[in-house]
């Protein structure tokens, strides 16, 4: 709600603030992790120059897929482009997503 402060006195941060550190949190790369009590994979990537952050998720024991860009482009701040599917289901899945905390033993 625009407007609203915290006990202390301070704006709580935007919903795209919170998203952006949660993504930025998600290791680059394959991992396992779970939403909405359900195992999901996903993949993070980012460019070199940071302007682009990709990611897509399937859940391993449904038909759930998550999957879009994020670009940072000078002058026009942050643009979230969803692949078939809202900007509210992207922004849900990447704030309520837990990686698993089990390490993978290495493959020989």
């Amino acid at each position: 709600m625009p407007g609203t402060m915290t006990a202390g006195g301070k704006r709580p941060p935007s919903v795209q603030a919170t998203f952006e550190d949660a993504l930025a949190k998600l290791p680059e790369g394959y991992i396992d992790g779970y939403f909405a009590n359900r195992s999901w994979g996903v993949t993070v990537k980012r460019s070199e120059d940071g302007k682009r952050t990709w990611l897509y998720g399937e859940e391993l024991s449904g038909t759930g897929i998550v999957s879009f860009n994020l670009y940072r482009l000078a002058g026009s701040g942050p643009t979230l482009k969803p692949c078939e599917m809202s900007s509210a289901k992207v922004i849900e899945f990447v704030l309520g997503f837990e990686p698993s905390r089990e390490k993978v033993a290495p493959r020989p």
